[in-house]
């Protein structure tokens, strides 16, 4: 048996929920919800977990008994899909949108109440599906579709954060430290909209969302070298072009770009704000905000430096921002997966 195998604790909004050998018992009160979107109270009366079995728990108690091995099955047929339909969005790839979509149900998450994180898997259902900030994402869910088919037995909130662990490993970025344990919860458990950051914003705006998530200044600047991947769609956020040329290889590019490239604040078709450089690439007011601001410059020049760090930091950081809001037992060691080309030698 699996560490996880043994007991599993996650405290949420007043609730204790508690796994043992795959038995689910739920001890319930009335929560208060907070919605970050616009800093209201939005009081959620919370329903009896009558059906929390039937909601997805039992299911997955499978996945209590799979061991490193089982898991990196998985994560081989992530990697492997990842080669086989590499034109995905002109050729860039399915990496960059796993990663975003990994980071989109963790960052849900809310430290005030502990709701919303990748904790439920509650991506699944059209609430969170159609969160506006989630626009896009739904080719990477699709694109996940056949893995869950071959692995019944892991919950969605597993399967989400493996695949950008998966990803970020396979465009040669840092080992990402990789724990399950979180089931699927029923639909009401799915967080509102409007936790996800607003693109638009400056520097007070970042620093104070990430503390939502209990977020230093190093984690955020750390998190968004992320940007590296992939590129922006005017039809899904608002915003056009990618960050730099490389944008399926995991590296400090984004934080070389910030600082050597000539940036203009321009205005995109969307009618919204955005820096263009000559070279065709684009920031984003919230990622231009960390050479504004004295403390996120000092890192932003560090990373550009010195990609080790960037790399140990990023890794420490998305691990957090994937755990966030659930208490692992101290038995239930990460998982450290072998990439492809690894496997290989």
């Amino acid at each position: 048996m699996s560490a996880f195998g043994a007991t599993f604790t996650r405290t949420l909004r007043g609730r204790t929920l508690l796994a043992v050998g795959g038995a689910v018992a739920a001890a319930t009160a009335v929560p208060a919800f907070y919605d970050y979107r616009n800093n209201s109270s939005n009081p959620r009366n919370s329903k009896p977990w009558a059906t929390l079995m039937a909601g997805g728990t039992a299911l997955h108690a499978a996945q209590q008994e799979k061991s490193t091995k089982d898991y990196q099955k998985v994560y081989n047929a992530i990697a492997e899909k990842l080669r086989d339909e590499d034109e995905y969005d002109n050729y860039i790839g399915y990496g960059p949108v796993l990663v975003r979509l990994a980071w989109h149900v963790s960052g849900t998450w809310d430290k005030n109440d502990n709701t919303g994180g990748s904790f439920g898997g509650t991506y699944r259902f059209k609430k969170e599906m159609n969160d506006p900030s989630n626009q896009g994402l739904q080719n990477a869910f699709k694109f996940l579709g056949s893995i869950q088919e071959k692995f019944p037995w892991i919950s969605h909130g597993d399967l989400f954060t493996l695949a950008g662990v998966t990803a970020i490993q396979e465009m040669q970025g840092p080992k990402i430290p990789w724990r399950s344990g979180r089931v699927d919860e029923p639909e009401n458990e799915t967080p509102d909209n409007g936790r996800l950051p607003d693109a638009a914003q400056d520097a007070n705006y970042v620093r104070t969302f990430y503390q939502r998530m209990n977020f230093d200044d190093r984690e955020v600047v750390a998190l968004l070298g992320a940007h590296a991947l992939g590129k922006t769609h005017l039809k899904n956020s608002g915003f056009e072009g990618p960050w730099g040329a490389a944008n399926n290889v995991f590296s400090n590019e984004f934080y070389v770009n910030l600082l050597n490239e000539h940036w203009k604040l321009e205005t995109n078709e969307a009618g919204n704000k955005q820096y263009n450089s000559d070279k065709g690439y684009m920031m984003l007011p919230t990622d231009y905000a960390l050479v504004q601001d004295p403390k996120y410059l000092k890192l932003v020049k560090e990373y550009a430096n010195d990609q080790d760090a960037f790399f140990r930091d990023f890794s420490k950081a998305f691990t957090k921002l994937i755990e966030n809001g659930i208490e692992f037992p101290k038995d239930n060691k990460p998982h450290i997966f072998k990439t492809l080309d690894e496997q290989e030698e």
